[in-house]
């Protein structure tokens, strides 16, 4: 099945623990269609860089069989810059510059092949640039959207009409939270069913994730990893696997939506055992493969 991915692509400069990186290839549809593209080649993006994008990160993409015919280039602004620094426990991190730049200009018109898209993943990004891709599109089967506490604290009214138009939204634990006001994660997922979507992906870090929906109410875990390196990209990773799966599979069965929960976290792994893309610029499919068949084996309880 076609699949649309919308977001930000970036250059990042990222401080960890582990070493810094400066003007790293980054942002949510970078993420996202890089994670998905190991699981379908029927894949387009559609976002804006600056004039001073590397062409050779463009070229990386079409190498993954990504469509980057809805790839805007600013001749007069540069790419969105993101500049954070992690603390030693990897769960916290302090933003030190965002530099919007293109990103700031960023008005997307599909073109009627983009328009007819059967699957979209909608990357964190405006609430207002959400719901002009939903009001462009044709007939989709499914479309998936991320959001932030940014938006949901700044945007409230425009995240709670682009809640209403999603099948699935994917939220981290505080971000469920915060549109719930429910502390506990399965009130929460419950609560965020009730604004629309039919069904919640809570990401929990380093303690995996759930899905919720109105019959169905399942975990996994994250995978047992010795070493973190940058955790920038996992949330959008993760959205990949699992929407690259579905695209794949082209099946929405609560059964197929638990395979798609543990291949997000399966790519969600991987790209943090790397400086920004690195982690999953260039795998081995038997690579993907058997850290599925692994996790699979640390979840049985038989």
């Amino acid at each position: 099945m076609s699949l649309l991915v919308i977001g930000s692509l970036a250059l990042d400069t990222i401080e960890t623990p582990f070493g810094k990186k400066e003007y790293t290839l980054g942002g949510s549809a970078t993420f996202v269609s890089t994670s998905a593209s190991y699981f379908t080649n029927k894949l387009s993006i559609v976002g804006i860089v600056g004039y001073d994008f590397p062409l050779e990160e463009i070229e990386f993409l079409k190498s993954r069989n990504i469509d980057t015919s809805g790839l805007e280039i600013s001749n007069e602004h540069k790419t969105f810059h993101w500049h954070g620094k992690y603390h030693t426990d990897m769960n916290n991190r302090d933003s030190l510059k965002t530099e919007l730049n293109a990103f700031a200009h960023f008005n997307p018109v599909l073109s009627d092949y983009h328009r007819n898209s059967e699957i979209v993943c909608l990357g964190n990004v405006d609430p207002v640039i959400q719901l002009k891709i939903i009001n462009q599109l044709e007939s989709p089967k499914l479309v998936m959207a991320d959001t932030m506490n940014f938006w949901i604290e700044g945007k409230p009214d425009d995240v709670f009409k682009m809640l209403k138009k999603v099948n699935i939204i994917v939220v981290n634990d505080s971000e469920a939270r915060l549109l719930t006001n429910e502390n506990n994660l399965i009130k929460a997922g419950k609560a965020i069913l009730n604004l629309g979507p039919k069904v919640a992906i809570i990401k929990k870090g380093e303690h995996g994730a759930v899905l919720i929906s109105k019959d169905t109410i399942f975990t996994v875990p994250a995978f047992p990893l010795e070493e973190v390196f940058d955790p920038t990209g996992a949330g959008d990773s993760f959205a990949g696997g699992f929407i690259g799966w579905i695209s794949k599979s082209n099946n929405f069965d609560a059964n197929n939506l638990k395979k798609a929960v543990i291949w997000g976290t399966v790519m969600a792994s991987l790209s943090v055992q790397g400086f920004s893309l690195e982690g999953i610029r260039n795998i081995n499919q038997n690579i993907i493969e058997n850290r599925y068949n692994n996790l699979l084996q640390i979840m049985d309880y038989n």
